[in-house]
């Protein structure tokens, strides 16, 4: 099986067609039908018959003549990335590795979407037979003192940030929550810099949380994951540890929705 899919259904030319889009797609300056042959494999006359299939339904486009002819990547592939991202929904991608990291770690997991300078929660795992937190669908994670909302606040520059602080203020959750603009923005430096944030005990007494940024086929946010647990007598260092779990699932999330 490849991909999950029964070698048995394998159809060679549809197989070689798609593989010599990929190369298109990796060459900024497009290819000549020798180029093409040479990489995907193939003789010269098939590779041509293939572009020439595949540039007459709009999946490729030439420029040139002759020999010189170069085959890129047509604008039909953009319409159909369009369509297939439109159907394309972070909750429905991220919660089966969501489950797969409260198994990991044993906490509750959620998943949310930026909105309004908020992350709007659109999904959850809980740990079973762990502390049940108030971590109700559609809550809104306020951008300063939240694990998902400082993962989605670093995505913003500081002029941003600012401006984003000025219209929905900086409340004071917890003894522990910053409420300075200047020193919530070294800790967003942070944040890009390790790919993580943490809100230890800044939202909720006794409460941390570590968040990371999903990124869509275009490098945007597309939304962040996090894990949620008691303090106790966590350390800084598994708190870290858990930063890189989180960032990691945060990555194979983004893989799924088109980034590289």
């Amino acid at each position: 099986m490849t991909n999950g899919i029964d070698e048995r259904y394998h159809v060679r030319s549809v197989s070689r067609a798609a593989l010599i889009l990929e190369h298109l797609a990796a060459a900024t300056d497009g290819l000549t039908v020798t180029e093409v042959a040479r990489i995907a494999g193939g003789s010269k006359s098939s590779t041509f018959s293939t572009l020439q299939t595949l540039e007459s339904h709009g999946l490729v486009s030439s420029e040139g003549e002759g020999t010189q002819r170069r085959y890129f990547l047509g604008l039909t592939l953009a319409r159909y990335g369009e369509l297939a991202v439109s159907r394309v929904s972070i909750r429905d991608i991220a919660l089966p590795e969501l489950r797969a990291l409260t198994d990991e770690t044993q906490m509750s997991s959620r998943v949310a979407k930026p909105e309004q300078g908020h992350a709007v929660i659109v999904g959850r795992v809980d740990a079973p037979g762990s502390v049940r937190f108030d971590l109700h669908m559609g809550q809104r994670e306020l951008p300063h003192c939240s694990g998902l909302g400082k993962a989605v606040t670093a995505e913003l520059d500081d002029d941003a940030v600012r401006r984003l602080l000025d219209s929905v203020g900086m409340p004071a959750r917890t003894r522990k929550t910053v409420t300075d603009p200047e020193r919530l923005l070294a800790q967003l430096a942070d944040v890009r810099r390790r790919g993580y944030a943490v809100d230890d005990e800044e939202d909720a007494d006794g409460v941390y949380c570590v968040g990371a940024v999903a990124r869509n086929h275009r490098g945007e946010c597309a939304g962040a994951i996090s894990v949620t647990g008691l303090k106790l007598d966590v350390t800084e260092e598994r708190i870290h540890e858990l930063g890189e779990l989180v960032r990691e699932c945060a990555h194979r999330i983004s893989a799924r929705l088109g980034w590289s």
